[in-house]
């Protein structure tokens, strides 16, 4: 039997529970953990999402550009790498965080935010891979996301500098740095030339 949480951290609403070796959590606990935001859950495990600077940088960039879009046009909701998803029906302790996603206005009750975990399948996620991901453990969780409902999944690679596109029942799209990101159906309107988001943080060249 797994040991019982350390709850010597006290947080406003009474004991925080410290993260625990081999223990099985639910996605409530999961909420509950100082340090929850860091980790998806798979088979109730803590799954640790270990993001480079590099990729962190992109998918902010990303998100930014996504966020002034559907901000600037009133048609949803722009989430970065800390939102959670607990969308894959039968498999209950499974807690998914893109690292960007969208959910277009009105699929969420009351046009809200919940307040845990989305149980929404978003309409776009964005995975930007590190360095130290296995090729087997992205198209995964691509898989996961087409079978929960996602309808538009971009896989970001910064070291290769290009962008994968899947939908369900098509052919993956493979975008490089002279192509531009569109919206699609998803995201009427929305173009983003590649090239940019590989050159966030870089200063322009000087005359």
């Amino acid at each position: 039997m797994s040991a019982a949480p350390d709850t010597t951290t006290v947080g406003i609403g009474g004991p925080i529970p410290a993260l625990v070796a081999d223990k099985i959590y639910s996605p409530e606990e999961l909420l509950a953990l100082p340090d929850g935001k860091l980790f998806e859950l798979v088979d109730g495990e803590l799954v640790g999402r270990n993001m480079g600077a590099k990729s962190s940088l992109i998918a902010s960039e990303l998100n930014r550009h996504l966020g002034n879009f559907v901000s600037d046009h009133q048609i949803g909701y722009v989430w970065g790498a800390d939102c959670s998803y607990q969308i894959f029906g039968d498999d209950a302790n499974k807690v998914r965080r893109p690292d960007g996603s969208f959910i277009a206005k009105g699929r969420l009750e009351n046009d809200e935010a919940p307040e845990g975990h989305v149980q929404v399948a978003p309409d776009l996620a964005i995975e930007v891979v590190s360095p130290n991901d296995l090729a087997v453990y992205i198209e995964g969780k691509v898989d996961e996301y087409l079978r929960a409902g996602v309808r538009l999944i971009w896989v970001v690679y910064p070291e290769s500098k290009h962008v994968l596109i899947y939908r369900s029942g098509t052919t993956v799209k493979r975008l490089g740095v002279d192509d531009e990101l569109t919206g699609e159906d998803i995201l009427p309107g929305f173009t983003l030339a590649i090239s940019s988001i590989f050159s966030a943080g870089r200063e322009p060249a000087g005359e």
